[in-house]
């Protein structure tokens, strides 16, 4: 039986061999590096030892040269096996014929000086105990160093040529196809992407230089090409150097630093790219797949947040946790953030079966010792949501559950009503009932002055969870406490405009916007989950937190920054068409109403929006009668009802514009009692 598995072994090998040499030699004998496959591991290791004896050859004939003359018991052909062997040996133990020899690195090169210097040292200790035993040496000491060194560097050499002999073969027929570009950068981050750049295939870019802010390093060169200084704008180094475009390899420039380069080579036609930390990258022989063009998130991007990581650990781990909207963009990223927190077990909710699937599927993957559990439901039912606190009773849960578009709301008022409105309060009774310690609502800024039938039903759900908890706490009832975070609008979230406009850019346009002055705040999916999780981990009851957003952003300008980082001209290639403004949308939007105001926390992306609160008993009142009102779907009443509940709420763009008249039978009658079909 072994000896027939030894025989297919011996044919399996001799075939690869023989594949390998048909491949060496294609189209009539002509010599075709570029198909060659990898060698079986014997043969690297058969070439090894020739590499030995040519060594052993070549020492012989410089010490014959030298005139040495040594005795020795055994013959010159005994010698060579000795050294040979011992050498073979320590090939075996150090796997040096395991590697691919045309992508050496250093690490073959130390593998290949551990293994011959571990056989100079066997050797001398077999010698030195051939002389103690019998009174004489077996090799010449002098011979076997010149040797061992000899072998090293042929061994060496013969890497580097063969390494070489491939990337010269595979750059000749590339060398058109390469982008000039200079490296952003002189750290060790850029000497690495500079390296992975150059050892690719195929090639992509062809280095010309590095860019250092640091003028003292003028006269230095890197990978022997030049440093320069960016004492001039980028777009005059590129045309300088006849540059097609820049990477980005330094992750010390600020964000005023990048915008700054990025629009200076946009307006004057050179591409910017940007590359991964080294830390961050995922295949080393494929790199310049992850040096990507720059998008309008690392534009858009801030300083990285800084959690107070203990204090969102004590709220979570070891804690049974619910996430409510789980499948939607800001849930499922919630889902992803508290998983690294350890909690005892992870209830993830949503109406969404296919998008809930998906996500279970992604926790499978990643996150296996973690419990959790994938629940199909509807927040509006009651019923259903007692059923999920009495089975798993959680002690915090994260309430992102919304419906959250501005003009399917408008149209649809009742349904706001149902999620938002009714959604909350169910979810917010059962926790007080099945004595949550913590429950942290996900509002918006559209909740603040609100100017739609979405921003109404989100700041109608704020009234109630947090008259709930005063009136609670008023009463003496030590029970759940009750946080509202209120941010803005999050890059990449479902329906958002950045991959609205990436996907009108793809097909050629035209880029729609509704308003040429509309301005917006912006932060990212990430950025917002760890600030709720913050927030939820400060807060001790009763609070409206409010984010930081940064600067606020012109639409117009997003689309046409958009526009010419996917390297088309705007109003050329693509056309801006502005749509006006879509139902109860407005210009601008607000984290505080009028009348508030904001007191700090210790974090400073994060503050307490000090609202008026309002009398339980009569805000539960009026919410019952808005849900009572809604089951009719008699949209006229229903957005009366939620002006009645939210006073500062004035429509905008809107058919319900006219209930915020003094006559409510003006012109727009007709339209209203259309509405009311619906």
């Amino acid at each position: 039986m072994n000896e027939s598995r030894q025989r297919y072994m011996e044919k399996l090998n001799w075939n690869k061999l023989k594949a390998a040499v048909q491949l060496i030699f294609q189209s009539g004998g002509r010599l075709d590096l570029k198909n060659i496959g990898y060698l079986p591991r014997w043969i690297v290791l058969g070439m090894d030892i020739a590499i030995l004896v040519f060594a052993a050859l070549v020492t012989y004939m410089l010490l014959q040269g030298l005139t040495l003359s040594f005795y020795s018991p055994l013959s010159r052909f005994e010698e060579l096996t000795l050294v040979v062997a011992a050498n073979t040996v320590f090939f075996v133990v150090f796997r040096t014929y395991a590697g691919l020899i045309r992508y050496s690195s250093y690490i073959d090169g130390l593998k290949l000086l551990f293994s011959t210097a571990s056989a100079f040292l066997t050797l001398v200790v077999i010698n030195y105990l051939s002389l103690w035993i019998t009174g004489s040496k077996l090799l010449l000491f002098q011979g076997l160093f010149v040797y061992t060194v000899i072998a090293f560097a042929a061994l060496f050499l013969f890497r580097v040529v063969v390494k070489q002999a491939f990337q010269a073969y595979n750059n000749e027929k590339k060398i058109v196809a390469k982008m000039p570009v200079l490296i952003y950068g002189a750290d060790s981050n850029a000497i690495s992407v500079a390296n992975a750049i150059r050892t690719e295939q195929p090639p992509r870019f062809k280095i010309i230089g590095f860019i250092d802010r640091n003028r003292h390093n003028a006269s230095k060169r890197i990978l022997d090409l030049p440093i320069l200084n960016d004492n001039k704008r980028m777009s005059v180094l590129l045309r300088a150097h006849r540059a097609k475009g820049v990477i980005l390899a330094d992750k010390h420039l600020t964000k005023t630093e990048r915008i700054t380069l990025v629009d200076d080579c946009l307006d004057h036609g050179y591409k910017v790219f940007t590359a991964p930390l080294v830390s961050d990258w995922e295949n080393e022989q494929n790199f310049s797949g992850q040096i990507k063009n720059i998008q309008i998130e690392d534009l858009l991007e801030r300083k990285p947040i800084v959690l107070d990581n203990k204090g969102v650990s004590r709220e979570i781990k070891g804690k049974r946790v619910l996430v409510t909207g789980a499948a939607g963009s800001i849930g499922s990223e919630m889902v992803r953030q508290v998983l690294k927190y350890k909690p005892e077990m992870l209830i993830i909710l949503d109406q969404a079966e296919t998008p809930l699937h998906q996500l279970r599927l992604e926790i499978d993957k990643c996150c296996g010792e973690v419990i959790f559990e994938t629940v199909i439901g509807d927040v509006r039912n009651y019923e259903r949501m007692k059923r999920v606190f009495e089975v798993f009773k959680p002690h915090v849960v994260y309430h992102a559950a919304a419906y959250k578009h501005v003009p399917l709301m408008e149209e649809n008022p009742s349904e706001a009503v149902f999620v938002n409105v009714n959604g909350t309060k169910n979810m917010a009774d059962l926790a007080v009932q099945f004595e949550v310690e913590k429950f942290v609502m996900v509002s918006t800024d559209k909740a603040v002055n609100p100017s739609n039938v979405m921003g109404a039903s989100k700041r109608i759900a704020e009234m109630y969870v947090q008259s709930k908890y005063f009136s609670l706490q008023n009463k003496g009832k030590n029970s759940t406490r009750f946080i509202t975070t209120r941010f803005g609008n999050v890059l990449g979230s479902n329906g958002s405009v950045v991959p609205l406009f990436k996907e009108q850019i793809a097909n050629g346009g035209p880029v729609t916007i509704t308003h040429p002055d509309i301005i917006r705040y912006f932060m990212t999916i990430p950025e917002a989950c760890r600030l709720v999780l913050e927030a939820g981990a400060m807060g001790k009851g009763g609070e409206i937190f409010i984010f930081d957003m940064g600067e606020a952003v012109r639409i117009m300008d997003l689309a046409t920054k958009m526009i010419r980082l996917a390297g088309f001209e705007p109003g050329v290639d693509i056309e801006i068409k502005v749509t006006g403004l879509r139902p109860g949308e407005k210009l601008y939007e607000e984290l505080l109403s009028d009348k508030a105001k904001t007191l700090p926390t210790h974090h400073e992306k994060i503050m307490i929006a000090t609202e008026t609160t309002d009398d339980y008993q009569e805000v539960n009142k009026a919410v019952n009668l808005l849900c009572e009102e809604a089951v009719k779907f008699k949209n006229r009443k229903t957005v009366k009802l939620m002006k009645e509940l939210v006073p500062e709420y004035k429509s905008m763009n809107s058919l319900f514009e006219c209930l915020d008249d003094d006559d409510d039978e003006g012109g727009k009658t007709a339209k209203k009692e259309e509405t009311e079909l619906l």
